[in-house]
């Protein structure tokens, strides 16, 4: 299932349109915060889709009986880029788990590149929710090979992606994947340049977060 918070107008729109704008980007700080923020309201949209059970909770006058989340949480990121949007999530399900994935691209003379998975630190995933974060799905590449790796650690119940701008190629390349997992976008592009960026896009949101080049 894919949901793209782009067809119905929210706030959220006012954070990918700031994510997006060259002029603000150059505030690094606020390029975080609004990362992290769009985190912030798809961790909420997530959460209506999660399964609840019904607690009693003491207060100061009675038992109020509520429903709370009733499934183990795994937040997953691809490191570096990914960091802001993981926290806007985290935010939210700050009772979660967390498993962190270095990939890289290694590029080629020829203008192809290849992504490498360097090091996973994950919690046993069996029987969780899994929720894969990266920025930006591009190819699909780096998240197919994230969940490869993750899955070393256990089966999850359900998988979910969670991305700020997709692009229409990646989108389809992790539908293929990964049928039925649930898919949570800000927006969907539909181009990609030779070289896999996303068009429009919004740049490299690892050097906008931290203004930092990863050797390739």
């Amino acid at each position: 299932m894919i949901f793209n918070l782009s067809e119905q107008n929210s706030i959220a729109n006012r954070f990918v349109a700031e994510l997006r704008d060259v002029q603000i980007q150059k505030d690094r700080m606020r390029f975080r915060r609004n990362m992290e923020r769009l985190g912030e309201v798809i961790a909420y949209e997530i959460s209506k889709q999660l399964r609840y059970k019904e607690v009693e909770v003491e207060t100061p006058l009675g038992i109020a009986k509520i429903q709370l989340p009733d499934q183990k949480l795994v937040l997953a990121t691809i490191l570096r880029a990914g960091l802001p949007l993981h926290q806007g999530l985290l935010n939210y399900f700050d009772y979660a788990d967390n498993a962190f994935v270095s990939a890289y691209r290694k590029h080629h003379k020829d203008g192809t590149f290849e992504i490498h998975v360097e090091y996973v630190s994950c919690p046993s995933i069996e029987d969780s929710v899994l929720i894969v974060i990266d920025p930006m799905l591009a190819t699909g590449a780096s998240m197919s090979l994230a969940v490869k790796a993750l899955q070393e650690y256990g089966t999850p119940q359900e998988i979910h992606f969670a991305t700020a701008i997709a692009s229409s190629y990646g989108l389809d390349h992790v539908r293929r994947l990964f049928p039925e997992s649930y898919i949570w976008l800000g927006a969907l592009d539909e181009e990609l340049t030779a070289k896999s960026y996303i068009v429009p896009g919004l740049g490299d949101a690892g050097d906008l977060s931290y203004g930092l080049k990863l050797q390739e």
